[in-house]
């Protein structure tokens, strides 16, 4: 295993890896995370693998704007909103309902 310096370059890499349904992992805020394209079941089935996660232990989908929730994700109400606009940017965990293209696994 090889660990980069998180740099454009690098950055730019590990986006390519995943685009290609690869994994990579990366630092949190916390800890270190293995990321997949969370749309794509394969590569979504290779992080259950390699961390010999449970089945059903769902996955979390990360996001860079409102734009990108709203095609992942049903908002339910005003409040969700509400608190995107209070605590965005920043680390914000919101349990939503899934839209149906988004892989049950």
């Amino acid at each position: 295993m090889n660990i980069y310096q998180p740099t454009f370059e690098n950055i730019k890499f590990a986006a390519d890896k995943i685009k290609k349904g690869e994994l990579a992992a990366f630092p949190t805020e916390t800890v270190y995370g293995l990321g997949a394209n969370g749309l794509d079941p394969e590569a979504v089935a290779k992080i259950f693998e390699a961390k010999k996660r449970p089945s059903f232990n769902p996955l979390i989908l990360h996001v860079s704007s409102l734009h990108q929730l709203e095609n992942i994700a049903e908002i339910p109400s005003k409040l969700v909103n509400q608190l995107i606009k209070k605590f965005w940017p920043g680390p914000l965990t919101l349990v939503l309902p899934k839209k149906n293209f988004v892989p049950d696994i």
